[in-house]
Order: C-alpha cells, then structure tokens, then sequence
C-alpha cells in the first residue's frame, strides 16, 4: 500500500477548502495507474467529501449547515459550544474513496474534493493511501 500525509492549514472557523489539485498531485507523483484512492482525515471536526464549487457553493454549503444544527444545551464537557461541529462532520463524514484510472482521478465534471471545516483555523491531516 502506498501512503502520503496531505496537511493542509485553514484560514478560517468554517471553510470549505478545494484539495483535489493536491490529491492528483499526490496520485502524479507516486506514480498511481489503476487504483482506489482511500482519503481520511484525522479530526472530528472536519470532514471530507466532494461538491460543486462554483462561485457561492462553498457559502451556501456551509449556511446549509448551519441552518440544520438546532440551537440547544449541548452536554460535550470540552466545550459544549463547539458540539455540532463533532456532529456535522460526522455527517458528513471523515473518508472517499475515490478511483483512479490509467493514472487518473475519476470525477464527475462539477466535483471536486473537498475539506470541511468546522473548527478552524486549524491545521488538518488528511491521509491518501491507494
């Protein structure tokens, strides 16, 4: 199996951020033919999956969001503030798996990979592995 660690840094407290140039950097440069490609990130308060970024996709992802957290006493001893930020990016979701043919990403027209996060600015890991 081959493995490559992407870090990406956020900007802000919620973003949606476009690595999909990173990943098919990472299939280029390890030289991937025919493949699954297994993503995951390591935190509970971002997720991964793919979207349509057009100009305001990004933004109207993350009111959607934002519109389906109900405004309640979260009980998470941490920091019951940032509780729907564990729940949205188990929603959402922590992995793709995404194929990879003749060395190249298979995407949809309009998709792309991305990160969501919820919790930020923070630095994020995500693990690509084939």
């Amino acid at each position: 199996m081959q493995r490559k660690i992407l870090t990406i840094e956020t900007s802000k407290s919620k973003e949606i951020v476009d690595i999909t140039d990173e990943v098919k950097g990472i299939i280029y440069d390890l030289k991937v033919k025919d493949a699954n490609c297994f993503l995951f990130i390591t935190h509970t308060t971002a997720a991964l999956t793919t979207a349509d970024l057009d100009p305001g996709t990004d933004l109207d992802f993350l009111d959607f969001l934002e519109k389906i957290t109900p405004k309640m006493n979260f009980r998470h001893p941490h920091n019951p503030a940032h509780t729907p930020d564990h729940i949205l990016s188990s929603i959402v979701g922590s992995s793709l798996v995404l194929p990879v043919e003749d060395g190249r990403l298979v995407l949809g027209t309009w998709q792309r990979i991305v990160l969501v996060e919820l919790d930020g600015p923070r630095s994020r890991t995500v693990i690509v592995s084939f």
